[in-house]
C-alpha cells in the first residue's frame, strides 16, 4: 500500500471519534443557512486546535477558510464543507456529515503535506440550500488561488457526481386596485393577473428545451375573500442546463406577465429573491480519479457521472472558478429519501461513520495524487480550461 495513503489512513482512523462527535453535535443543533453561528464556532475551534490558520465571516456571516501552508511549495487543494440544515427535518441533506468529511480529509492531508509540499484549504461554505454561500465566496475571490476543490455528498449511492442545472429564482409581484367583492368593476384584481400568468407560464412547458424545469407558487393572493386584491405575488424557479437558457426562459415568463397585465389593467415587477446558481461543469478526469479511489477502497455499485443535472447547487459557481468535483457516498438504503429525517438519522449511524471514513480517505488520496503527480494535475487543469473556453 502507498505509504502516504497509510499515513492519511492513520490520521483519519485515530481521530474518527472526534469527527463523529462533530457530526453528532451539528445533528443535535441544526442551523439553517447563514444562521450557522454555533456550527461555525464548533468547526473553527476544532481546526484551530489541530493547527490550521482560520479566518471567519469573509464573504458571508457564517463562512470560514482554514489554511495550512506546507514548508515546501506545491498546489493548493480545497476541501469544501457544507453545514446548513433544513427547516423541520434538520440535517436531512447530510451537510453535517459533509463537514466531517471535509475536515477529516484536510487533517489527513496535513499529516503528509510538509513531506510533499503544497497548501490545504478547508472551506466552510454555508447556506447551500437557498443562499449560495459558495457563490458569495467565489465572488469575494476566496477560490481564486485554489487549484482543485473537492467534496463528497452523502446519499443512497456511491457516485462520481455530475452536472447540475442552472437556477434562476424570480419573484413576480402584481399591482391592481382594491374594491368590494360586490363591486368588482371598481377594482383591478392583482390575483387574477397572478393566476392568469401562472396558467400562461404553465403553457410554456411544452415549448422549452429538454431538461428545463419551471416550478412556481402563488405566495400572496390577498387577505379577504370579499376584497378584490390590489397585490399578489408568485415565486418561481427557472432551471435549465445553462444559466443562459434559464434567463431566456425567464424572459418568456415575463412576456406572459406583460400580456396578462395589459389585459387586466394591472402592473407587475420582478426581482431575484434567492441566490441564482450556475450549472456545474463536470471534470471527467477528476471523476475517473475518484472512481479509482473508490475501487481501491473496495466500494461497489459506483454510479457514473450524472449527465441529467436535474438539481441545482452552489457548487456550480466553484466549478467555473477551478476544477471541482462533488462525489457521492452511500450512507443509507435506496428507500431513504433525501431531505428527510431518515437521511438525517443516517448521518449519525454506523453507516454514516463508514461513509465518512470512505469519503475522506478517497478525496485525501485524490488530493495526494494531484500534489505528487504533476501530470495528473495538469490533465485536470487542461480539461477545466477546455470546458471554460467552450462555454
Amino acid at each position: 500500500m502507498n505509504t502516504l495513503y497509510e499515513k492519511m489512513d492513520s490520521s483519519i482512523m485515530s481521530h474518527i471519534n472526534e469527527y463523529m462527535d462533530i457530526v453528532k453535535k451539528l445533528y443535535d443543533c441544526p442551523e439553517i443557512g447563514f444562521q450557522e453561528f454555533k456550527t461555525q464556532k464548533t468547526l473553527v475551534d476544532y481546526l484551530q486546535k489541530v493547527g490550521f490558520d482560520t479566518k471567519e465571516s469573509l464573504a458571508c456571516p457564517t463562512d470560514f477558510v482554514a489554511e495550512y501552508q506546507a514548508t515546501k511549495p506545491g498546489p493548493t487543494i480545497a476541501f469544501m464543507c457544507e453545514y446548513d440544515a433544513l427547516p423541520e427535518v434538520g440535517h436531512g441533506c447530510g451537510h453535517n456529515l459533509i463537514a466531517g468529511i471535509g475536515i477529516a480529509a484536510g487533517v489527513a492531508l496535513k499529516s503528509i503535506i510538509d513531506e510533499i509540499g503544497g497548501c490545504i484549504k478547508i472551506m466552510g461554505t454555508p447556506g447551500e440550500e437557498n443562499f449560495g454561500g459558495k457563490v458569495k465566496m467565489v465572488e469575494a475571490g476566496l477560490f481564486d488561488n485554489v487549484d482543485v476543490a473537492l467534496m463528497v455528498h452523502p446519499g443512497t449511492r456511491n457516485g462520481l457526481g455530475g452536472k447540475s442545472s442552472a437556477l434562476n429564482p424570480v419573484k413576480f409581484e402584481f399591482y391592481g386596485k382594491n374594491a368590494h367583492g360586490c363591486s368588482p368593476q371598481e377594482g383591478k384584481s392583482a390575483l387574477d393577473a397572478a393566476v392568469m400568468t401562472y396558467m400562461q407560464i404553465n403553457l410554456l412547458r411544452q415549448f422549452v428545451e429538454p431538461k428545463t424545469f419551471i416550478h412556481g407558487i402563488i405566495s400572496d393572493g390577498g387577505a379577504a375573500a370579499n376584497v378584490i386584491p390590489a397585490y399578489a405575488s408568485m415565486e418561481y424557479y427557472f432551471r435549465a442546463p445553462t444559466m443562459k437558457y434559464a434567463l431566456e426562459v425567464t424572459e418568456m415568463a415575463k412576456k406572459c406577465a406583460e400580456g396578462v397585465c395589459l389585459a387586466t389593467g394591472t402592473t407587475f415587477k420582478t426581482s431575484i429573491y434567492e441566490c441564482p446558481y450556475e450549472d456545474t461543469l463536470v471534470n471527467y478526469t477528476l471523476a475517473d480519479m475518484l472512481k479509482e479511489k473508490y475501487e481501491y477502497l473496495g466500494l461497489e455499485d459506483i454510479k457514473l457521472i450524472d449527465e441529467e443535472g436535474n438539481g441545482s447547487t452552489d457548487v456550480g459557481s466553484v466549478s467555473y472558478k477551478c476544477p471541482t468535483i462533488q462525489g457521492g457516498i452511500k450512507i443509507a438504503d435506496s428507500h431513504v429519501a433525501g431531505h428527510s429525517k431518515e437521511m438525517a438519522n443516517a448521518t449519525v449511524s454506523d453507516s454514516g461513520k463508514q461513509g465518512l471514513i470512505n469519503a475522506s480517505k478517497a478525496i485525501s488520496y485524490l488530493a495526494c495524487d494531484l500534489m505528487t503527480q504533476p501530470e495528473k494535475l495538469e490533465k485536470v487543469k487542461k480539461e477545466f480550461m477546455d470546458s471554460i473556453n467552450s462555454h
